[in-house]
C-alpha cells in the first residue's frame, strides 16, 4: 500500500521556519561574538568556557531552532522525537535564565577585563523567553506521551557528574558556578541545589508535556461525544 505524501507547510509554518533559523543563528553568532571578545582579552579557555551548563544548554538550543526551523519550513507538524528533545532544552533554558538571574546576575565578575554585557542578555533572558514563546505559540506541535519526561534529566545529571570530576581533577578549585561549590555554604548545600534544580527541571518538562496534550485531551473529547 503506498502511503500519502506528508502534509506540507502552513504559511505560519513556514514563518515559524524562518523565525526559528534566524533565531538559531542570532544565538550561535552571539556565542561567537562572547568568544571572540574572550579570544581578543586573551580570556579564552576553551576548556572552561564550554564547562558552563548555560554555553552547553545554549549550543543545544542553537541546534533545535535551526533544525526547528527546517522542520518547520518543510512539514506540517514537527516530529514526536524532536518535539521531547526540544521539551527536555526548554527545561533547561528557563532553570538557565531563572538561575542567572536569581542568584548569579548580583555576583561581580572575576574576569580580567571588561566583558560583554548583551551576550549574557541574549543567553540568560531573550532566548529563554523566546523558547517559551515559540512552544505556546508555534503550530505544528505534537502532543507528548508522558514517558518523554525521562529524557529530561540525563543531561543535567551527566553534567554534574562530569563538574564534580573537573573539579576534582583540579585539586578541588573549578567549580562553574559559587552553589556548586562545597567550599561555599557545605556538601549538604550542594546536593540540596542539585535535587532541586533536578526536580524544577522535571517539573518544568511536564507543564511543557501537559500543555503539548491539551489539545489532544479536547480532540479526543469531541470525538467521544
Amino acid at each position: 500500500m503506498t502511503l500519502p505524501p506528508p502534509a506540507r507547510a502552513s504559511a505560519r509554518r513556514r514563518v515559524t521556519g524562518v523565525a526559528r533559523v534566524l533565531a538559531g543563528l542570532g544565538l550561535a553568532v552571539t556565542i561567537g561574538v562572547q568568544i571572540g571578545d574572550r579570544v581578543a582579552n586573551r580570556a579564552f579557555d576553551p576548556w572552561e568556557y564550554f564547562s558552563y551548563f548555560t554555553i552547553q544548554t545554549s549550543l543545544f538550543e542553537v541546534v533545535v531552532l535551526l533544525v526547528g526551523g527546517v522542520l518547520a519550513l518543510r512539514l506540517a507538524r514537527d516530529p514526536v522525537g524532536f518535539t521531547a528533545v526540544r521539551m527536555a532544552v526548554l527545561s533547561y533554558a528557563i532553570v538557565t535564565g531563572g538561575v542567572y538571574n536569581l542568584l548569579l546576575r548580583s555576583i561581580p565578575s572575576t574576569d580580567s577585563f571588561v566583558v560583554l554585557s548583551w551576550p549574557n542578555e541574549v543567553v540568560h533572558v531573550w532566548v529563554p523567553l523566546l523558547l517559551v514563546v515559540d512552544w505556546f505559540l508555534a503550530p505544528g506541535r505534537p502532543p507528548l506521551p508522558w514517558r518523554s519526561l525521562w529524557l529530561v534529566p540525563i543531561y543535567p545529571v551527566a553534567w554534574a557528574g562530569y563538574t564534580f570530576v573537573r573539579a576534582a581533577a583540579s585539586g578541588g578549585e573549578i567549580y562553574p558556578y559559587p552553589f556548586l561549590d562545597p567550599a561555599t555554604d557545605g556538601w549538604p548545600s550542594v546536593f540540596a541545589y542539585i535535587v532541586a534544580l533536578t526536580l524544577v527541571l522535571v517539573g518544568l518538562g511536564a507543564l511543557a508535556v501537559l500543555t503539548s496534550r491539551v489539545g489532544l485531551r479536547r480532540r479526543e473529547a469531541r470525538q467521544a461525544r
